[in-house]
């Protein structure tokens, strides 16, 4: 069961938005199921760009929605879908937006979960194109096998408020500590959402990791998340952490062009251009550990690639990173560690470093990655060993644990 009774409480402005969204296409969300999908499928719930609405644009089933919209019910009961989360892990919070949906917008959610082992779950069917159908006695014969009626609400019955797109969204917060695999979103009786976005972090099985195998220690699917940066025009931080390669530049982060740089350009003798200006983004690993190797992945930046980057680490406790987060992080410097120096990058191109940490053997719980002077990144991976089973390189030296240097001691 949910931890607290007021679970599900509508918010404002909530900060869990800036976490990722569990159940985003891009991140391998899916649509299990649905009870009808006749104007739009539910499939469209998980987009990840916004809402669009195209005003003359019909189907042969009605007006086409940018959103999961089902028909007017005529039959007793009430509509539901069944989304499988692409980041399995812990719920901060939900934001059921109706955008578009003037006179046809669900009046009421609610919102189910469970957390379900990978083995005993039924073979669902490909959906395969929906629109204009409900789902066949065979379908809810198989999805009745999840027992989804019986899953813990995260939301109660609660009313919806549409609007114009910028103040359509309903956010509800969720304080459950528990790891949630699935999720059940009910309208009652029937009609459409645009858009549901499932906001929290990954949650990994850190007992079941192979010691002697390095692990992406940053990774958004294991825990991994930006908790600060100095600039996302074009694209969020925590994009680069995200799963498989990236697809195009919307799914790296990239800054704007800053306007501090020099007139007129120039080398040092390493070829690093000489500029003061850089951008900045910080990231709380998902589990502490020593990083041994770093790929910085510039795929799909070609004219809009950093110049050159470097990566530094730290120890933070829980309330120093709240503290820093309130002053911007505003750290001091010699709190920095050094993993990766200044280093040049090249557009389009995976870069793959030994971080210094194989002399410095130092655990870390968060890095600061900074490109120089602007631009975009695609992916960033940061392998290493979890602190609690951390073991140096098997071929260099076998079974040996590592050892905090004095001066460089986490409060784990």
């Amino acid at each position: 069961m949910v931890d607290f009774p007021w679970e599900g409480r509508r918010v404002r402005i909530p900060d869990f938005t800036h976490l990722i969204d569990l159940a985003s296409e891009n991140i391998g969300g899916k649509v299990l199921f649905s009870t009808d999908d006749f104007f739009a499928p539910a499939e469209n719930l998980i987009k990840s760009e916004s809402p669009i609405f195209k005003e003359h644009e019909y189907t042969e089933f009605g007006k086409w929605m940018d959103g999961w919209e089902t028909r007017r019910k005529r039959i007793p009961g009430h509509d539901w879908c069944i989304i499988k989360l692409g980041v399995q892990g812990t719920i901060r919070g939900f934001d059921v937006d109706v955008s578009y949906f003037i006179g046809d917008y669900a009046p009421r959610i609610s919102i189910q979960a469970a957390n379900l082992e990978e083995d005993k779950q039924p073979q669902v069917p490909q959906r395969g194109i929906r629109t204009g159908t409900a789902a066949s006695p065979q379908e809810f014969e198989i999805i009745a096998k999840l027992n989804s009626n019986d899953w813990d609400y995260l939301v109660p019955m609660t009313e919806l408020k549409p609007g114009k797109p910028a103040s359509s969204h309903n956010y509800f917060a969720v304080n459950s500590q528990q790891r949630w695999t699935h999720i059940r979103l009910n309208i009652f009786p029937d009609g459409g959402i645009a858009r549901l976005r499932v906001y929290g972090t990954g949650q990994k099985d850190w007992t079941a990791t192979d010691p002697s195998e390095p692990v992406d220690l940053v990774a958004l699917s294991f825990g991994g998340t930006c908790v600060g940066f100095s600039n996302a025009h074009f694209g969020h931080p925590n994009n680069m952490i995200g799963t498989g390669p990236a697809k195009s530049i919307a799914d790296g982060w990239e800054t704007a062009r800053r306007l501090d740089r020099p007139p007129i350009l120039e080398n040092d003798e390493n070829g690093i251009l000489l500029v003061q200006g850089s951008e900045w983004a910080v990231f709380r690993l998902a589990h502490p550990g020593v990083i041994t190797q770093i790929e910085i992945d510039t795929k799909h930046f070609k004219g809009n690639s950093p110049d050159s980057c470097k990566l530094d680490g730290c120890v933070l406790t829980t309330q120093e990173e709240e503290d820093m987060i309130k002053q911007k992080w505003d750290l001091p410097g010699h709190r920095w560690k050094p993993l990766l120096p200044v280093t040049k990058l090249s557009a389009n191109e995976s870069h793959m470093f030994d971080s210094l940490t194989l002399e410095l053997q130092d655990v870390i719980t968060h890095v600061k990655f900074t490109i120089i002077p602007d631009g975009g990144v695609s992916r960033l991976r940061l392998k290493g060993f979890p602190s609690s089973i951390c073991l140096l390189r098997p071929r260099e030296k076998p079974m040996m644990r590592f050892s905090v240097k004095a001066g460089f001691r986490a409060n784990l």
